[in-house]
């Protein structure tokens, strides 16, 4: 099944659909290349970018192959420290370059996000990192950026789901060129799933509720990185683009966020 890509503001194109590694391990990740998965989220914080490259070395793909994504945890704010975390985290996933370095959570000071973002731009300027971005983000604190800084950020990943939509912050992308990505995309606690509204389109298409919100994301340009440690839901999550929801279906899910 062939995952649609979007083209980021740089011109880098990344899977749309991705897997998130929070709180899983070799296993997950083996499973989830296994299923298709061509890009793969993780963090410094998540303590697992060795598990992550022991399971793409042993996957034989080739490294043009799959898209990394990684993130500076908080604790190395600021510009040598940042610059110090990503080499790091290049060593632990092995990696000559990464696809994508994040800010995790922005800091409390706007001066030490600038200070910290620098960094990253110094990064991508060296050419060890091919698109640079930010995670938990407001458009306040996006704002900051784009006025003391010279790279605007590539991505800005989310919560984001149904229930809450992030419309502001989507708009707010949207006319700043960065990406949107949702974490937590199929919502906390499993209710969403459970919601009529998504059960009923399911069964309409025969397929999953959780496949009928990751189709959601997919039908609006989010980007998405849904995780699960169970192989047969790993399958499942990614077996999301062979239909499609009708206009009048995506309204219905947009509605559960109004």
């Amino acid at each position: 099944m062939a995952v649609p890509t979007v083209t980021l503001n740089n011109g880098v194109t990344m899977p749309q659909l991705g897997f998130g590694t929070w709180q899983v391990g070799y296993d997950a990740v083996a499973a989830a290349l296994a299923a298709g998965y061509r890009c793969f989220d993780t963090a410094e914080m998540y303590r697992n970018e060795t598990a992550v490259a022991a399971a793409l070395a042993d996957s034989g793909l080739d490294r043009s192959d799959v898209f990394i994504t990684t993130k500076l945890w908080n604790n190395h704010h600021g510009f040598q420290p940042a610059l110090d975390a990503f080499h790091a985290s290049r060593r632990r996933l092995g990696l000559d370059v990464i696809d994508l370095y994040l800010i995790h959570w922005p800091n409390a000071s706007d001066a030490v996000n600038v200070e910290t973002w620098r960094a990253l731009e110094q990064l991508y300027a060296e050419g060890v990192v091919r698109a640079i971005g930010v995670s938990n983000f407001s458009p306040a604190q996006l704002a900051v950026l784009l006025e003391a800084c010279d790279v605007v950020p590539a991505v800005n990943q989310i919560e984001l789901n149904p229930s809450r939509p992030r419309l502001e912050e989507r708009v707010y992308h949207a006319r700043h060129g960065i990406a949107t990505q949702a974490w937590a995309p199929l919502a906390k606690g499993g209710a969403l799933l459970t919601h009529p509204v998504i059960t009923e389109i399911a069964e309409a298409h025969q397929k999953t509720p959780a496949q009928v919100v990751l189709r959601w994301h997919l039908q609006h340009g989010i980007l998405v990185i849904p995780r699960s440690a169970t192989p047969e839901r790993i399958r499942s999550n990614f077996a999301v683009t062979d239909f499609s929801l009708a206009p009048q279906e995506m309204a219905a899910v947009d509605a559960l966020g109004a």
